[in-house]
């Protein structure tokens, strides 16, 4: 399926518009200084992130390419990894990790402290992931996409902002799972307010 440009912005004006009667359209979540990216995928994912990380620098953003760097197979756990690491640390402010189906990435993904990846297929998905849990790691399965789609759905994900609100204490319960070191059920670890 491919999407214009034009109708993922329609898409979103109606969402806002259901979601906030009378409001305008959200601007962008990705403020100038705001404008890394890091970008991963495994030998699955290798020529959608070729082509996105072209795509994303056309439209202006700086991209960390974390690998791999061809076609050979290798694990995907390293650069979900390393994606989701570049996150955290502050080197840029969203990720995306392309592999074969985005699970396992999302996995790895969310492993990492400070990071909320979100495996996305459509933009229904998208919008969710960001409008609701602030998601700031992308993961999909590369073989699901054309390019042309890919592009829309990243752009859509790199330009919904997080919405708040009602969503905040709940992205404040997953961030505060980062300090949770319990491994069995029963936690006493803080997750209600």
């Amino acid at each position: 399926m491919s999407i214009s440009e034009a109708e993922v912005r329609s898409i979103v004006e109606r969402i806002v518009a259901q979601m906030v009667p009378g409001s305008a359209p959200a601007a962008p979540a990705v403020a100038s200084a705001d404008r890394t990216v890091a970008i991963g995928a495994d030998h699955g994912g290798f020529t959608l992130k070729e082509s996105l990380r072209e795509y994303l620098r056309n439209i202006g953003y700086q991209v960390l390419d974390v690998g791999t760097y061809s076609a050979d197979a290798v694990d995907y756990p390293d650069y979900a990894a390393a994606v989701a690491g570049k996150v955290a640390s502050g080197a840029a402010s969203r990720g995306i990790m392309l592999d074969g189906a985005g699970i396992g990435s999302c996995m790895v993904a969310n492993k990492i402290k400070g990071v909320r990846a979100a495996l996305c297929y459509n933009e229904k998905t998208i919008l969710n992931s960001r409008l609701h849990n602030n998601a700031n790691v992308l993961t999909m399965g590369a073989p699901f996409h054309r390019p042309e789609e890919a592009e829309a759905l990243v752009k859509l994900w790199l330009e919904t902002e997080f919405e708040g609100g009602r969503h905040q204490k709940r992205v404040d319960k997953i961030n505060a799972l980062d300090k949770c070191e319990c491994q069995q059920s029963g936690c006493s670890c803080k997750t209600k307010s």
